[in-house]
């Protein structure tokens, strides 16, 4: 005898919500090119508002950026006192990190929410 367990299921979303999901983690790296990063995440929010999905991982990659751009001027602004020189890169090399794992979840279909971020819009 074989028993069963139920699972319930998340919602489905579907591919395009899915593939602009995962467009709005990454657009964050156009702050590699020194475009603000929180400027991606904001004009899809705006661009997608309604779609519940593609909103919701805005507002976090938003929150997220804004966070990360605070922690990266508070450690470049302690290089005065050296702390800085080991604090900047591990604040980038964690804002690089977490991008790549929030866009590879959102495009599984999964809602991702960043560690480390104040949530400055809901």
């Amino acid at each position: 005898m074989t028993t069963a367990t139920t699972l319930e299921s998340a919602p489905q979303v579907s591919n395009e919500s899915r593939n602009w999901a995962t467009m709005t983690h990454l657009s964050g790296f156009v702050g590699l090119f020194g475009i603000p990063s929180l400027l991606g995440p904001l004009a899809i929010w705006l661009l997608k508002k309604d779609d519940p999905y593609i909103v919701e991982e805005a507002i976090e990659a938003l929150n997220f950026n804004i966070s990360f751009l605070l922690y990266a001027i508070a450690a470049g602004i302690s290089i005065i006192a050296l702390v800085g020189v080991v604090l900047l890169p591990m604040v980038l090399i964690t804002w690089f990190v977490l991008t790549i794992v929030a866009a590879i979840r959102t495009s599984d279909g999964e809602t991702y929410r960043y560690p480390f971020t104040i949530r400055f819009v809901n």
